[in-house]
Formats: C-alpha cells, structure tokens, sequence
C-alpha cells in the first residue's frame, strides 16, 4: 500500500473513531453546532492536505482539534459583528487559551451527552430533535438521516438548519441539564441512542451492511445514560434491547459479506454474554413495573434470542408483545412486525391481510421493509407473479447495496423451488 493511501486510512480511522467526541467538545466550547461543524470538516480537509506530506502527526485527534480551534479564531476575528459582542469575545479568549493546551482527547471530559440533550431541547420539534443529533454527532449524511424518517433529502436539510439556527439565536446551553428538567428530553435521547445503534446494526445507505463503530457508539452512549440514571427503566429496557442485538451482530455477514437473515444464522455464534447481559438488565428494568417502548421491544429480542431455532421461536408471545407495543406507540414500522408475527403466529394470509390494512400509512409507500414483507408473504401463499412485483419495489426503494443484493437474490429463486417460509430482507421487520 503507498504511503499516501495508508495515511487517508489513517485520517479515515481517526474522524470515523472520533468524530462524534470531538465535534462536542468544539461544540461545548464555542456554544455553536455550525461553526463546530464546519471548522472540524476545514480541520480535516487540512488533515488530506498537509499529512501526506508531513506525515501522520503523533497525536492526530489532538492535531484535528487544535487546527480546528485556529480556524474557529481565524473565522471570529474576521468577522466584525462578534467583535462588539462581549459574549463572543469571551469565547474567542476561552479558545484562544485552549489552543495552548496540547492534551489528547482522553485529557478532555466527554461531552457527547451534552451535546445530545442540547439538541434534544424541548424548544425544537421532536422528530428534528433526533435527526439533528444524528446529522451532528454521528456525522451521518442527510440522505441517512432522511432515510430513517422516510423524508425527502431536502426536506430533512431544512429541518436541521433551522433546529442549529434556533439553538444559537435561543442561547440554549450546552449542558446535561439539572436533573428536574432531564425528563422531558428523555424520551428523545433515548431515541436518539437507538437510532444511533440501528444505523450501524443496519446501515441504510452504503456498500455496508454494519457499522461495528456506531455500533459501538450506542452502546456506550446507552451506558453513559444508565450511569446518569440508574434507576431509570427505560434507559436498562434501550441498554438491554442493544445487547440483544449486538449479541447476534457479528453473525448477520456470511465470508462473502453477504447478509444471512435471521432464520439461517448459526445461533451458536451469538454472543451469549451478551445475551446474559441483556437478559439481566430487563429483569431489573421489568421489577420497576414501570413497562415502556425500548423494555417491550427488549423482550421481543430475549424470546429471539432464547429460540435455540428459529422454528421454536414462540410467536405468540412475541404477537402479544407487539400488540402491547402498538398500544403505546402507533409507528407504523411497529405495525408491519406486528403483520411479519401475526404471520407466523397465525398464517400469511392473516399478515397479509393486516399489510393490507396498514397499507396506506404515512412513510410505508416509500419504505422497502414494507415490499420485502409482501413479498415474502406472497411467496409463502404461492403468489410468485406478485411476490416478484413487490421485490422490484422494495428493490428500487433500497439504498443499501448488500441488502439489495440480498433482495435480488431472493426475487431469482422464485424460479426454483420456494420453501414456504420467510426469510427477512431486514433485520428491522422482525
């Protein structure tokens, strides 16, 4: 490998590790998502510039910060306005004195759940309050972010200029905030975490099918939540689902890096300290009788996960899971695995007819999950002419190359023999 390509790895490695940590510790500093964002991407693009030719310098998490911060006084002193600002002369100071410091990023406090709950204001629409922690902290695309609302790219970009703008012009601080107020952005960072660990459990856009770094990163975001809040159930419920998940993470890519749906995955390979982890935070959280979204869809995996195969699995449970499920929470991606367990729990005749029923909820038109389920549904009653219709759907709607290799695939064995049982395009409809 040349040397120019192993210091973009290197470059890569350290912004995709670090960037979420780094762009809060700016943000924390500066009172300003914007200009954070936008000195950290000039901080790399410097990175590309100067390190092929000086080398990879010896801290370069450090070296991205500290370029950061003298493009942040650059971009103050030239411009006019925050001069006659006392409060951002003081930020200037306080930048100008950071720069001094040489520390790497383990010398600084981790500020990524100030960041969170900052953009989780109640003072900003709920939806955006994720999308924009999202586009900020795990420097997802818009078009990512957009995917996981099922909106237009352009409609999501104007969301989130708009929650920065209203942060800055509100002066909402950078902080978790005093524990009487952290109620009212619970529910919005936890959701944030899960969204955080389903973009990497499943990636929706891309030539990769998992993300082990945003993996990662909501798990120990999920663990810094239940360390802020202890005794808080729904944060074990988030923590315990995770687990679950990330127990059976690594066997959903076969060696060729093809995705193997949940019906063929060598169950042995699952991880089950994970699973042992999962299955006692639920128990804690379930003895608060204080049921919720994440410990309901928590339990959902524990019977996945406790089905030494998928034929064992008890779907009647997990049908009544869901249906307790949709009785808190009317998502529509809840009631198309509500229609995937009534499928198994019943026949595919009544899952269809419960697809059938949901078929005009807002998103579902624009989501593949939802053509992958009719699909499967279809192939397991026999109908192959319409089954292969509903693949091309969810097909064209598929941003994912694995899963939409996965989905060719299933659509060109509907010439061979079809075995009358479902197998998930997606790890999210189940």
């Amino acid at each position: 490998m040349a040397q120019s390509d192993v210091i973009n790895s290197n470059i890569e490695h350290t912004v995709r590790d670090h960037y979420g940590r780094i762009l809060a510790i700016l943000a924390k500093q500066f009172g300003d998502i914007e200009l954070a964002e936008d000195v950290l991407q000039e901080a790399i693009v410097s990175a590309l510039e100067k390190w092929p030719m000086s080398g990879c310098p010896e801290k370069p998490v450090a070296w991205l910060m500290q370029t950061a911060k003298h493009k942040a006084i650059d971009r103050l002193r030239r411009q006019q306005v925050y001069r006659s600002k006392a409060e951002q002369l003081l930020i200037l100071e306080q930048i100008e004195k950071e720069v001094a410091m040489e520390g790497d990023i383990s010398e600084y406090p981790d500020q990524r759940l100030s960041l969170i709950f900052t953009c989780c204001h109640p003072a900003l629409g709920e939806q955006v309050r994720v999308a924009l922690t999202l586009k900020t902290l795990c420097g997802l695309s818009t078009l990512q972010v957009a995917k996981a609302f099922l909106v237009s790219e352009s409609s999501m970009a104007q969301r989130i200029v708009r929650a920065k703008r209203k942060i800055k012009s509100a002066g909402i601080p950078y902080q978790v905030p005093p524990a009487h107020l952290i109620e009212q952005r619970l529910s919005a960072v936890l959701a944030v975490i899960y969204f955080i660990y389903n973009e990497g459990y499943y990636r929706s856009v891309g030539d990769s099918l998992i993300s082990s770094e945003l993996c990662e990163e909501g798990v120990h975001l999920a663990t810094m939540m239940l360390e802020l809040l202890p005794e808080e159930p729904e944060v074990m419920g988030l923590l315990a689902l995770l687990y679950f998940h990330h127990a059976r993470k690594a066997a959903r890519i076969s060696d060729k890096g093809e995705l193997i749906d949940l019906e063929h995955q060598y169950r042995a390979s699952w991880n089950s300290s994970f699973i042992e982890t999962a299955d006692q935070l639920l128990r804690d959280a379930l003895a608060k009788s204080k049921p919720g979204s994440y410990q309901i869809q928590a339990a959902i995996s524990a019977v996945h996960a406790h089905a030494a195969r998928f034929s064992d699995t008890d779907w009647k449970q997990i049908v009544l899971l869901y249906q307790k499920l949709e009785s808190i929470d009317s998502n529509p991606v809840i009631k198309l695995n509500l229609a995937v367990a009534l499928s198994f729990a019943e026949e595919p005749a009544i899952g269809l007819m419960y697809l059938d029923q949901i078929s005009n909820l807002d998103r579902l038109g624009a989501y593949h999950p939802y053509f992958t389920a009719r699909a499967e549904l279809l192939r397991r009653l026999g109908n192959l002419q319409e089954s292969r219709l509903m693949y091309q759907k969810a097909i064209g709607l598929c941003d994912n190359s694995i899963e939409r290799n996965h989905l060719l695939r299933r659509m060109r064995s509907l010439d061979c023999l079809v075995l009358p049982s479902f197998q998930e395009g997606s790890e999210s409809t189940v």
